[in-house]
């Protein structure tokens, strides 16, 4: 992995602000994720990335170089910092997209002054997100009908 001006690399894998042509395409990956299988699938059912999110948020497309197949994404809201959301496509996981889209996440944090960003994990990503220096700082109790499970709060340090 190197680091350029565009923010973290990983060969064959390039990070770039996402457009609204992505829209249908992260949408789709928040929909299928197997992470919300089972009791979880609620959560994402209806969930839409739109247009105007992608357009009012901080929200950044992994790719893979040359065919642009999305890896994967993140969105981060700056005021209150705080990771919206992020998914890696199922068949890209384990290779080291989500450790990047932190890297790149971080350097977006840090060019913007922030110190700390706050997450509320999808409870079965909190051992990733602790994996990459996220601290455990409490717990988000369930909000039914939306979130029917209490969901650990952590803060990713900006170093």
């Amino acid at each position: 992995m190197t680091r350029t001006g565009a923010g973290a690399r990983r060969e064959g894998v390039r990070i770039r602000r996402a457009t609204a042509q992505d829209a249908r395409r992260l949408t789709r990956l928040v929909r299928t994720s197997r992470a919300y299988e089972g009791h979880y699938a609620a959560m994402v059912a209806g969930y839409r990335v739109g247009p105007d999110y992608i357009e009012t948020h901080q929200v950044f497309a992994a790719v893979e170089s040359g065919t642009e197949r999305l890896l994967g994404f993140y969105a981060l809201i700056l005021d209150p910092p705080e990771l919206d959301l992020m998914f890696v496509a199922d068949d890209a996981q384990g290779v080291g997209i989500g450790r990047l889209l932190v890297a790149h996440l971080r350097e977006e944090a840090r060019r913007t002054g922030l110190t700390g960003v706050r997450i509320v994990s999808h409870p079965p990503a909190e051992g990733f997100y602790r994996s990459v220096g996220a601290r455990r700082t409490g717990t988000l109790a369930a909000n039914p009908p939306a979130v029917m499970w209490d969901r650990p709060e952590l803060v990713l340090p900006v170093i």
